[in-house]
């Protein structure tokens, strides 16, 4: 048995240990807002949060996040009233929306680590996303809306 802390509850699954985390979330805690992309790290479809850093879950294994805490789009914010997710929602960021999960997570931890962030620092903490219907300049946009947001409400 793997214990594992996800959005702040601890749970117990019978899973081989070097499954990657992505399909230990999606396939068996049901968590399916993070989503399968390349399956090799590199478009951040799969982006979840490990002690509050983003990783990519599709080439994690399991058996690297026991004791830790992982935070997935669902655990993001309770209403989804998370300041990244108010923006989002506000600009109508996503067209597709299948990278929006993964862009969403990247944002947050951005914010959370930099409260102010310079286009310069969104395009380098946002550079392992990526959307194929280009809304680039929306996310953008919703980044410094949210950092604002943000900072009010702290």
């Amino acid at each position: 048995m793997i214990e594992l802390t996800i959005n702040g509850a601890k749970k117990q699954f019978d899973i081989d240990p070097e499954m990657p985390l992505l399909w230990a979330l999606r396939d068996i805690a049901k968590l399916t807002g993070s989503k399968y992309g390349c399956g090799k790290g590199l478009c951040g479809a799969c982006t979840v949060h490990l002690d509050g850093q983003p990783i990519r879950s599709c080439v994690m294994p399991v058996s690297a996040v026991v004791g830790k805490q992982i935070t997935t789009i669902e655990g993001l914010s309770e209403n989804g009233d998370h300041p990244v997710q108010q923006a989002w929602m506000d600009l109508n960021v996503p067209q597709c929306g299948y990278c929006q999960s993964g862009q969403i997570m990247s944002a947050s931890a951005l914010i959370e680590q930099n409260p102010n962030p310079t286009d310069d620092d969104i395009n380098n903490a946002m550079s392992g996303n990526i959307c194929r219907c280009g809304t680039y300049p929306r996310i953008r946009k919703a980044i410094h809306q949210a950092a604002k947001l943000a900072r009010e409400v702290k």
